[in-house]
């Protein structure tokens, strides 16, 4: 709890400089992005090697990373493009003592250079069927991904059915009743 609340606050310092979040959620920091970035460790607590795609902000990846800090051999890749995030997630991962390294660089780019995690995550970053064209070298090689979707989640599943077969568990929020955690295993494209 610590981290976190030192992530909070070196969150909102940075945030006076750079768009980390939408300045209409700073009021409800806590519950809208700590919290509910939070509901995703407990869905795989016993794996050791995650990766964060988009990772902006650090949502959900340093808030993971705070609860790999605990587990001896843990770590997080977080992936990020934008050069002064990926700054703001170092000086985080580095503030808070927290296992997570941090690419600065488009995802496309770091395919080959991220061994296959157990977890893939991703938060807010693009349509679930855009999230399987970029996850897809460690989804179909035996990853599980945990996507924190809104309240078109069902569309987007309806629409990634069209080109994809996946196991499929939707966990709901306990932040937000209208937003989900999908849960995807065994990712393959479906034949043309």
């Amino acid at each position: 709890m610590d981290r976190l609340i030192a992530f909070e606050e070196l969150f909102r310092k940075w945030s006076k400089a750079i768009n980390l979040a939408s300045p209409s959620t700073l009021a409800d920091l806590w519950s809208r992005h700590i919290l509910d970035s939070a509901q995703v460790f407990p869905l795989a607590p016993d794996a050791k090697r995650w990766l964060d795609i988009g990772s902006g902000g650090g949502f959900p990846g340093i808030v993971t990373a705070c609860y790999l800090a605990d587990k001896p051999g843990s770590c997080i890749e977080l992936v990020e493009s934008a050069g002064k995030k990926a700054a703001f997630l170092r000086t985080a991962a580095g503030h808070l003592n927290v296992p997570a390294h941090i690419h600065a660089a488009r995802i496309e780019s770091v395919w080959e250079k991220i061994k296959t995690p157990e977890v893939v995550t991703a938060r807010a970053l693009a349509s679930l069927n855009d999230l399987f064209g970029l996850t897809e070298p460690w989804l179909v090689d035996g990853a599980k991904a945990l996507f924190q979707k809104g309240r078109d989640y069902q569309r987007e599943i309806d629409e990634s059915r069209v080109g994809w077969d996946f196991d499929l568990v939707k966990h709901q929020s306990a932040i937000d009743q209208t937003s989900v955690i999908l849960e995807i295993s065994n990712l393959r494209r479906k034949a043309n």
